[in-house]
């Protein structure tokens, strides 16, 4: 089975010591109940770039600028007891002003202060690399998860955090 392209947005607002990201609580899917960043699957034929314009504009209401998406890393997933949820994810950040959010069928929208983020609400990853990016830093390689589907059991070769 081909691995699936997803994209993922952390929009970012503010500076330094009030600078806070747009996660989201997950309301149906992969993910359910989870806290997460903005995003999900590519269609065929379309670019992450795309991907991710749609994803957040379909999530949160916000339209962004494609041009000012930040590549900030790509992390492969693997779930050797469910394959199909096995992914490629494509990191972005985006910096630029935008309106506010609106909560939609999928996802509740909400900002946090980078010290705030609830790590223990979000994939067990994301304490591992998220961190480095939020602070401007990029993350390159993947994990593994157990057969709970929740728990990382092995890192995949790459720097994930910078």
């Amino acid at each position: 089975m081909a691995i699936r392209d997803v994209c993922v947005v952390y929009i970012l607002r503010g500076h330094a010591q009030d600078a806070q990201v747009l996660l989201g609580y997950k309301r149906t899917g992969m993910g359910l109940g989870r806290v997460v960043g903005i995003g999900g699957n590519t269609e065929p034929g379309e670019s992450v770039v795309d991907a991710a314009v749609r994803e957040v504009r379909e999530e949160t209401g916000l339209e962004i600028d494609p041009a000012l998406l930040e590549p900030v890393g790509r992390l492969v997933y693997r779930f050797p007891s469910r394959d199909s949820w096995s992914q490629r994810s494509h990191v972005f950040v985006y910096r630029a002003p935008v309106a506010e959010p609106v909560e939609t069928d999928e996802i509740v929208p909400a900002w946090f202060g980078l010290d705030e983020v609830p790590y223990e609400r979000m994939w067990d990853d994301a304490r591992r690399w998220l961190p480095a990016v939020l602070r401007g830093g990029t993350a390159y390689g993947g994990y593994t998860f157990g057969d709970d589907l929740a728990t990382v059991v092995a890192e995949l070769p790459g720097t994930p955090a910078a």
